[in-house]
Parts: structure tokens; C-alpha cells; sequence
């Protein structure tokens, strides 16, 4: 029976890590986001949306090569990083930009989703009665996108522990510091011999994510009851 290796418990910490921070990072933004697009009108709101969704249409593999030539030495965000001492590339914080960056879209859209079934007029009924808008964001859309918070945190999270494309560009697959699950399992399925170590990571894969998905199917009806 194949045994993990410390390189392989690594690899799992590190997918839950980045996985969790990504999600975390992004939601504020994502929430922020799905209530501007959904209560507002403004010019470049169609823009926006397709800036926003492009991730879902491109290869994650030309995603995370836009993040090398922005954040790489020599980048088009370096003169603004390299003064702060900031270095991101073949770093884990690289792997959760990379992981937050493709997720992103499927957080929003969930969100939004839940937003625009609020009926309007519970808005407005919230407005008449003297809330301000912030009152009504936090009393009356926060509560009722509850479903939409859990459903789309749980899909970026699962999305994030199996992003592979974006990361290996501005990551890489060094052990201990940016392997990820999906990373390893790369490595291998490349390496004779290795086919054990592989399909064990696999079924860890399988198994978390058969968790996040579980615990969102828990929480949404919980949050669906009340």
C-alpha cells in the first residue's frame, strides 16, 4: 500500500492554503462586485463583465503567462513592486493570485445569482422606512445572498485545489513551497513507477472536494430553511 511521502503532505497543506486564502481574499471583492452589477447602471458595465468572465473562456495557461509578464522581473507591475521589496513569482502567494484569478468568475456569478432574486421591492421597503444604503446592503442583501456566498465560495475553493494551468506558469513545481496537489500528481504521472503516489493523490483530491461539495450542499439548505 503507497504511503505519502512529507513532499506529498506538503503538497496537500499547501492546496488547502492557497485554496483557502484565495477564496477568502476574494470574496470582499466578489461581494462588492455582484452588488455593483446587479443594483447599478453604468456605462462600462458590459466591459467589465466580459473583463470579469474572461478567465472562464481563456486556457489558465495564458492567464498565468499575463501574470508572468506583469509581475516577472522586468514586468509591467514592477516598477510599482520592486520599490515595496514585494516578490511574488514561484512563490506561494503567486499560486493563490494565479488560483484567485481563475476562480473569481465562478464566485461572482453564484453571488449575483442570489442577488438577483431579491425581490426589489424588499429593497425598496427598507429605503422607504429611512435605511441608507449601506443599511440596506447589510439588512436586507447580505442576509438574503447568503446561499449565493456559500454556493460560490465552495465552487472557488474546489476550482482553486485543481487549479494546475495558471500556477505551474508563475509558481512552479518546486516541493514544499508552490506543489500543489495537482502539481504533484503532474510529476508523477511523468516519473516511471510513480503511478501508486499519483492515483493516491488523486483519491485525496476526490475526497476533499467530495467534502467541500457536501458541506455546501449542508450549509445551502440550512441557509435555504432559515
Amino acid at each position: 500500500m503507497p504511503v505519502l511521502s512529507s513532499s506529498d503532505f506538503d503538497a496537500i497543506v499547501l492546496s488547502m492554503k492557497v485554496a483557502l486564502t484565495a477564496t477568502l481574499i476574494s470574496l470582499p471583492f466578489g461581494f462588492l462586485y455582484a452588488y455593483l452589477m446587479t443594483f447599478f447602471r453604468f456605462r462600462a458595465k458590459v466591459l467589465l463583465e466580459v473583463l470579469v468572465n474572461l478567465p472562464l473562456t481563456l486556457p489558465p495557461v495564458v492567464m498565468g503567462y499575463l501574470l508572468l509578464l506583469a509581475l516577472g522581473n522586468g514586468g509591467w507591475l514592477a516598477p510599482l513592486l520592486e520599490p515595496l521589496g514585494v516578490r511574488l513569482i514561484f512563490t506561494w502567494k503567486a499560486a493563490v493570485l494565479a488560483s484567485a484569478l481563475v476562480g473569481f468568475p465562478l464566485l461572482v456569478r453564484s453571488i449575483r445569482i442570489a442577488m438577483e432574486s431579491i425581490d426589489p421591492r424588499l429593497v425598496q421597503a427598507s429605503r422607504t422606512l429611512g435605511a441608507s444604503s449601506l443599511d440596506s446592503l447589510a439588512t436586507v442583501i447580505l442576509p438574503m445572498s447568503r446561499t449565493g456566498i456559500v454556493a460560490g465560495s465552495s465552487l472557488m475553493f474546489a476550482r482553486s485545489m485543481g487549479e494546475f494551468g495558471a500556477t505551474i506558469i508563475v509558481a512552479g513545481s518546486i516541493p514544499g513551497v508552490t506543489r500543489t496537489i495537482p502539481l504533484a500528481i503532474y510529476d508523477y504521472a511523468g516519473a516511471p513507477g510513480e503511478e501508486r503516489a499519483a492515483l493516491l493523490l488523486c483519491g485525496i483530491a476526490i475526497a476533499i472536494s467530495t467534502v467541500v461539495l457536501l458541506v455546501h450542499e449542508s450549509l445551502a439548505r440550512k441557509l435555504g430553511r432559515k
